[in-house]
């Protein structure tokens, strides 16, 4: 098969596309030809060079923390899949053999495309258990966005924060990919009020254009006099963030009304920023960081996907071939949106 390979650490030329032998599925595991892959600020591009190293992978590897595809090959005593299912893969899961009919899996753990190889290649094979359904109202490239993204947001909204109905949140990064289905989620599955943020004006369209009520530029307002002034003096119940932005969030935080909820599920534009202390304890607000996602919650996520009332934002869908290409893209983080991966546009 084709793949692209890490065999050092270091610029997006560093990510070979190479051929590679074809893995073959080990007992309890399948094997997915792969329609898509997504490309990832953090688990992929950073990873590659080198600056994620706490995350344990393993050279050489290939990258790719999700994927969607079909199921062309299953290994022993695989019973609940089969040849030709649609099915979609990410996250962590077991490195060591666990069988599907077998007891609750007790030994090591990683992320596909870190600890173990992972989507941008042509085939990946990962424990049955773990696949989900694709349903067939969806394409590969929105099933491996919604995959990626949308269990973790759902996490975050619902089972975190416990958003509810009526309540109002404000989404940081309208034109980041967890921003883009927070406003989505919030909006469509509450029903809460959404206002969200971005530093541009462009990007603040975005937000708008994805259902939020209003957006706030933070370079040319002040996030904390704007969502006081929305909210009546009350604040907010939740605000859902992933960036950590030093300069952005302090603000953020000071308009979080009483009682009020703190989600995060990354840092990258951190890690380190000041909170006021005082409002926290004054206001009893809860802060809580919480990456990853609920199993159960996937097939909600994906009958969201089908029902519209999620749309994944893809920027660009490039060749497998192209994927040190897309690094650099990712990288520059000019383009709102995801880049996903295509194996089959190398055919």
């Amino acid at each position: 098969m084709k793949a692209n390979v890490v065999h050092h650490f270091g610029p997006p030329e560093n990510l070979k596309y190479q051929d590679w032998p074809d893995p073959v599925p080990r007992e309890g595991e399948v094997r997915i030809r792969v329609h898509a892959a997504t490309v990832n600020r953090v688990l992929d591009v950073s990873l590659r060079a080198g600056k994620e190293m706490f995350r344990g992978p393993t050279l050489p590897l290939i990258p790719g923390v999700d994927c969607a595809g079909v199921i062309d090959a299953v290994g022993p005593g695989v019973k609940n899949r089969k040849v030709g299912d649609r099915v979609a893969a990410a996250g962590s899961m077991p490195l060591d053999v666990w069988p599907e009919d077998g007891p609750a899996y007790n030994g090591p753990e990683g992320m596909m495309g870190i600890r173990r190889q992972g989507g941008f290649a042509e085939f990946v094979c990962v424990p049955s258990r773990v696949t989900v359904d694709v349903p067939l109202g969806l394409d590969f490239r929105d099933a491996a966005v919604v995959m990626r993204h949308v269990p973790t947001a759902w996490n975050l909204l619902f089972n975190i924060a416990q958003l509810k109905t009526g309540e109002t949140v404000l989404i940081m990064g309208a034109g980041g990919n967890l921003g883009s289905v927070g406003i989505q989620l919030a909006k469509n599955v509450a029903g809460a009020t959404v206002i969200t943020t971005a530093g541009s004006d462009d990007r603040c369209a975005i937000g708008l254009k994805l259902g939020a009520d209003h957006a706030i530029n933070y370079n040319t307002h002040n996030i904390q006099d704007e969502v006081l002034r929305l909210t009546d003096g009350k604040g907010v119940n939740v605000l859902y963030d992933n960036i950590a932005n030093p300069k952005v969030l302090p603000l953020a935080f000071m308009a979080i009304g009483f009682r009020g909820r703190l989600v995060t599920a990354g840092a990258h534009g951190g890690p380190n920023v000041s909170i006021n202390m005082a409002h926290l304890y004054h206001k009893q607000i809860t802060m809580r960081g919480q990456p990853g996602n609920n199993p159960a919650d996937l097939p909600k996520c994906f009958a969201a996907a089908v029902e519209g009332k999620v749309k994944p934002q893809i920027a660009r869908i490039m060749p497998l071939s192209q994927a040190a290409e897309a690094h650099r893209l990712t990288e520059t983080g000019e383009e709102p949106g995801k880049i996903v991966l295509d194996p089959t546009l190398d055919k």
